[in-house]
């Protein structure tokens, strides 16, 4: 039971604290029902009761869409493309520019291919059997015996 208690007063805690938290960092122009101070001291004093009414009648109304970034694009005919966090280019001028080499190199690329099929390659001559081995080398003579100093009898 005393757990059950301990994890209720954490979840209350948690709660007060997201709304407190909600309240301030909402801009004063959104807030609805109180000013914005109001609902600072209505979450404050009241606890999660406060929060609640915060939740329920203070916090503004979701437009459903989220605020786009500063590189993001805006919608577009492909919904696929149409996902968060997917960037914009910067500069449409370097957009153009690096989409022309890429088609450019995409073209060249094809040319190579195409000239490929066309001319074939001379066929394989197999190699002798000579020629796949190494060749031998002569070690030479070991001068062990010349370098010994006679034995003495």
């Amino acid at each position: 039971m005393v757990k059950l208690q301990l994890l209720a007063g954490v979840i209350y805690f948690a709660v007060w604290v997201f709304a407190l938290i909600d309240v301030l960092g909402t801009p004063e122009t959104k807030v609805r029902t109180l000013p914005k101070i109001g609902w600072v001291l209505v979450v404050a004093v009241f606890g999660v009761v406060g929060a609640l009414a915060w939740f329920v009648m203070g916090r503004p109304a979701s437009s459903g869409r989220r605020a786009r970034g500063a590189y993001e694009r805006p919608a577009t005919a492909f919904p696929e493309y149409d996902r968060p966090g997917r960037a914009a280019a910067a500069d449409p001028a370097k957009d153009e520019e690096f989409l022309r080499q890429v088609r450019e190199r995409a073209d060249e690329q094809r040319r190579r291919y195409e000239q490929s099929k066309r001319t074939p390659e001379p066929p394989a001559t197999p190699e002798s059997p000579e020629a796949s081995q190494p060749p031998e080398t002569t070690e030479p003579p070991e001068a062990t015996e010349a370098t010994e100093p006679p034995a003495k009898t």
